[in-house]
């Protein structure tokens, strides 16, 4: 499992976000960089956060959900 989940944990919401946001980004054609434009945000932070490493604020994940087509609340939903 990545970033020390075991297979009885929880994937972190941090860390799912980033996962499902590469997945949509990656689906639509866009680059870190064309996302972070239509998002408002650095394409490093946008790399940053699809590696779970930011404690992403609920306003910037609206931003990104936004920009890749994909309701917030799915975003964050276990799989």
């Amino acid at each position: 499992m990545q970033n020390g989940a075991t297979s009885s944990q929880p994937i972190p919401a941090k860390i799912r976000f980033g996962l499902v946001l590469r997945r949509a980004r990656e689906s639509i054609g866009m680059s870190q960089e064309e996302l972070g434009e239509k998002a408002e945000l650095h394409r490093t932070y946008i790399g940053q956060v699809e590696r779970g490493e930011r404690n992403i604020s609920i306003d910037n994940m609206e931003k990104l959900a936004d920009a890749v087509g994909l309701p917030l609340w799915e975003m964050l939903r276990p799989e």
